[in-house]
């Protein structure tokens, strides 16, 4: 779509999610005039945490969410792995002076933060509005046979995107044969001992992990992780005499879990190309990645504002959309490759498992290759936090 001297530029986005309602917050407080399409009823997100490293808080400061998304964070002193006779592997310091920063925040905060930026730059927002496809011109394909013109399209839509499959952009997406029970539960004495109230914990045992991650002062998010084969452990409500046999030293914390929870399978998303002509793709739709680093909503944050960076005054939006891909593509399959590795110990014998990483903990190099993401300036924001 041809962009006029005087005429505002408009973006079209197809879901409101992290990494939609990013590209929205960051082309709006560049002059942009943007609609947000939720194909939901509410703006309602799942219920669970949400790990935010360096490089998303980052970005959350140059969109001016900082405060209010961060706001009653937990921030612990450490991330530990944990294996079956729950025995410290590995043991990654942050929140220190040189060290990468990490809160854990409620994925609903987070989204909260963005979506009041968003309204306070005049963003449109519309719920029950789906999208159904684009086209490379310029539009995005409604439900309701609407097709919306703009200079820039945006599937913001989720793993399953329509924008996505409507543009033929899919290399593979592949099913990693594990998942998780992801669920909030109210923090509580006693649910850990007390020096690892505070700490972000990863346990293994067999082929099964509980991540325990506290959220705020009053949140603890649980992930039960195990194969997708797994019948009997990806059961929800949770078994709770099942998990408690793998993990005996996590009764007391096993015992509160109540009737929530939802079973998340894992996958990873590669494209042939992010955008074509003036549509692109973002967020779990072009690379999800599973979870092990904490930095599925980082890279959706990060590609969202350099997304805006890239053709907020670029006289020809398509190639801009391709220099954006061709300056943030590299960090985030580094970033999907690492959460790879970090699954392919799943199924590794206990003993073999607690020797290697105790092993590999101690490695400083391999502790970078994993943060660097964390540690990465974005497009757009500056150093200093």
């Amino acid at each position: 779509m041809s962009n006029g001297k005087n005429r505002r530029r408009r973006a079209e986005i197809a879901g409101a999610g992290i990494g939609g309602l990013t590209v929205a917050a960051a082309l709006s407080a560049r002059g942009w005039d943007v609609t947000v399409h939720e194909r939901g009823p509410d703006l309602r997100t799942f219920g669970a945490g949400i790990y935010i490293w360096s490089n998303g808080l980052r970005v959350l400061k140059a969109l001016g969410a900082y405060e209010e998304a961060t706001a009653g964070a937990h921030v612990g002193p450490l991330f530990e792995t944990r294996d079956h006779d729950n025995k410290v592997m590995e043991e990654i310091p942050i929140n220190r002076a040189g060290n990468a920063r990490l809160i854990t925040i409620l994925r609903e905060t987070l989204t909260r933060s963005l979506i009041n930026v968003c309204r306070t730059n005049g963003v449109d927002i519309r719920t029950s509005s789906e999208a159904v496809g684009a086209t490379p011109e310029g539009a995005l394909l409604l439900a309701d046979g609407t097709a919306r013109a703009a200079d820039l399209v945006v599937g913001a839509d989720g793993i399953n995107s329509a924008v996505r499959d409507s543009l033929d952009l899919l290399m593979y997406r592949r099913h990693l044969g594990y998942g998780a029970i992801r669920m909030l539960i109210p923090r509580a004495e006693g649910d850990v001992a007390p020096a690892d109230r505070d700490k972000y914990i990863e346990h293994f045992s067999g082929s099964r992990r509980i991540l325990y991650t506290p959220a705020s002062a009053s949140d603890l998010y649980i992930a039960l992780c195990c194969a997708a084969d797994d019948q009997a452990a990806m059961t929800v409500p949770a078994d709770r005499a099942l998990w408690t046999d793998s993990f005996p030293y996590l009764s007391d914390l096993i015992a509160r879990f109540g009737q929530s929870g939802r079973w998340d399978a894992f996958e990873v998303v590669k494209l042939k190309r992010w955008s074509k002509g003036c549509a692109a793709v973002l967020g779990d739709g072009a690379h999800a990645m599973p979870p092990y680093l904490g930095q599925g909503g980082g890279c959706a944050l990060m590609n969202g504002i350099g997304l805006a960076v890239a053709v907020a005054d670029a006289p020809d939006i398509a190639a801009a959309l391709e220099a954006w891909e061709a300056r943030e593509r590299p960090l985030t399959e580094h970033t999907q490759e690492q959460s790879e590795r970090q699954g392919d110990m799943n199924y590794w014998p206990d003993a073999l498992r607690s020797q290697v990483l105790t092993i590999t903990g101690r490695s400083r190099e391999l502790a970078m290759q994993r943060l660097k993401t964390a540690m990465h300036v974005p497009t757009g924001t500056i150093e200093a936090i």
